[in-house]
């Protein structure tokens, strides 16, 4: 080989490199803008609750309507992705993103909010798997794709701690519905630069796509999930259990319908991968504690302690900067001592900052709640990342979508679960409460909607009844807390426990694939 020919090599090959690095920042930034839409709305919850008065159980949908749907869709949006093109479904769920984040930025009714963010979700399916199953092929050294993976680890995991810092300096000089408008200009770039970065990749040979399919999964999630919310706030009702069989149902039907398809949605073959099975599981509860951490902390931290939402939003900010540092050293770690140890041990991270949290009151200084929240985003950047690029190497890359697919689906299912699970467990516990005697029943059953709600009812009492009713309606709210988090703490504490026997003898793929 001459020296020229050598020299174009050594260009091409950078050129590629660079290449590669800039497409990984547009799929960063659909990774980022999802994962920040997941709970940015917990600063807003506040002014919105305020403007859309919605009650208990709409607010919860309000918040977590969002992430049931794209898990439930997330299965079938992977498998669209990789019979249709990746980047083809990417682009268009960004332009869709972009459009529906006006419809929630204007909704004018509680009723209408919850449609907004249901259809929010439904875009937001198509971009997470997108993302991960693009970075499958586009990175085809392992070690690059770990960065390439923690990366995009460190993204997602930080978004959902960003989300009401960049709520907070949003609401700090605007209306809540800017929370959504921000979502605009990001897509606009992300599209127009995609276009021109981003290959395109699908799965030659992956079939027809099962609508009937997508239709199970879609209404087995939501209908486990709903049981799962309602149950802890209203008791085991008929409607819990219908919707809990319906789901628990549905969801049966998808696993069998999976097996007896000759192009399935889902690969459900995987699962009986030791490894692959306990890297889901994980995933989907580091996210879980995550999630249901930032969201009802977000509220303490305003509603309680009396912060301003950039305050608030900023103090939350320890989570982020902790699931990005150890985001981007989690692969080389997992190499060094073992898969096992850095995800075991960044849930007993998390599971042990949760239990921290069981001590709080509402005069709980900052250095506490600083630390417990950077312990959480230390131990998610580990877990996180890790078991990504465990799911995410179990599979040919032809299958990357699917793969992801399930990877996000239990990333967006802890988010779902967090919020649902441990929100009504602060709901169950605050609707609780004594109202004071003086308060007319109309003004007690608005106050025990929400502590947003009894913050909004005490503006029409003297000054002394109000102080009582606020002060009761904040120690209950803590009360619910400290529940949740010791709840929270025992699944993660015990779930690290199973994943150190569940990844044994899981490694990262090392060297350069052919």
């Amino acid at each position: 080989m001459t020296g020229t020919e050598q020299l174009s090599r050594t260009k091409e090959a950078g050129a590629k490199s660079s290449g590669r690095w800039l497409a990984l920042s547009v799929l960063v930034l659909a990774v980022l803008l999802v994962a920040v839409d997941a709970t940015v709305l917990g600063l807003a919850t506040p002014s919105l609750s305020e403007d859309l008065k919605p009650s208990g159980t709409q607010l919860l949908w309000i918040g977590d309507i969002y992430s049931f749907v794209i898990a439930g869709l997330l299965v079938s949006m992977g498998s669209l992705g990789d019979r249709i093109g990746r980047k083809k479904l990417l682009l268009a769920g960004a332009t869709a993103f972009g459009a529906v984040s006006v419809l929630n930025a204007y909704a004018t009714s509680p009723e209408m909010m919850i449609v907004a963010r249901a259809l929010l979700g439904v875009a937001g399916a198509t971009l997470m798997p997108s993302t991960l199953a693009l970075i499958r092929n586009i990175f085809h050294d392992p070690r690059e794709r770990s960065l390439a993976i923690g990366i995009w680890g460190a993204t997602a995991s930080a978004g959902a701690a960003v989300g009401p810092v960049v709520g907070g300096a949003l609401l700090q000089h605007f209306y809540w519905g800017s929370v959504f408008l921000i979502n605009l200009p990001v897509m606009i770039v992300l599209v127009v630069v995609g276009i021109r970065l981003l290959p395109e990749s699908k799965n030659p040979v992956a079939g027809p796509w099962d609508l009937f399919s997508v239709g199970l999964s879609l209404v087995g999630v939501i209908g486990v999930v709903y049981a799962v919310k309602e149950v802890a706030t209203h008791g085991m009702t008929w409607g819990v259990w219908a919707a809990a069989v319906i789901g628990a149902g549905c969801l049966y039907a998808f696993v069998r319908r999976q097996f007896s398809l000759p192009s399935p949605l889902l690969d459900m073959r995987l699962f009986k991968h030791r490894g692959f099975s306990g890297a889901v599981l994980a995933d989907l509860l580091t996210v879980f504690g995550l999630s249901g951490l930032v969201f009802f902390l977000s509220q303490f931290l305003q509603l309680v302690q009396g912060r301003d939402p950039l305050e608030a939003g900023l103090a939350e900010l320890p989570a982020a900067i902790g699931a990005v540092v150890t985001g981007l050293v989690a692969g080389r770690y997992a190499r060094r001592y073992s898969v096992r140890s850095v995800v075991a041990g960044g849930l007993a991270a998390i599971g042990l900052a949760l239990a921290v949290l069981t001590v709080i009151h509402k005069d709980t200084g900052y250095p506490l709640l600083g630390a417990a929240l950077l312990v959480v985003g230390l131990g998610a950047g580990f877990s996180f990342t890790v078991t990504a690029d465990v799911i995410l190497s179990s599979v040919p890359k032809e299958q990357a979508g699917s793969a992801s697919a399930v990877s996000e689906t239990a990333y967006e299912l802890g988010a779902a679960l967090g919020i649902a699970l441990l929100g009504s467990i602060v709901t169950g516990v605050y609707q609780g409460f004594t109202a004071p005697a003086a308060v007319a029943g109309p003004v007690a059953d608005a106050a025990h909607e929400s502590l947003g709600g009894a913050v909004e009812a005490a503006r029409a009492l003297d000054p002394h009844t109000a102080g009582q009713l606020v002060g009761a309606a904040q120690e209950a709210f803590t009360d619910g807390l400290r529940l949740a988090s010791g709840v929270g703490a025992a699944v993660l504490l015990a779930t690290a426990a199973a994943a150190w026997f569940l990844l044994k003898g899981q490694r990262l793929q090392d060297g350069i694939e052919h």
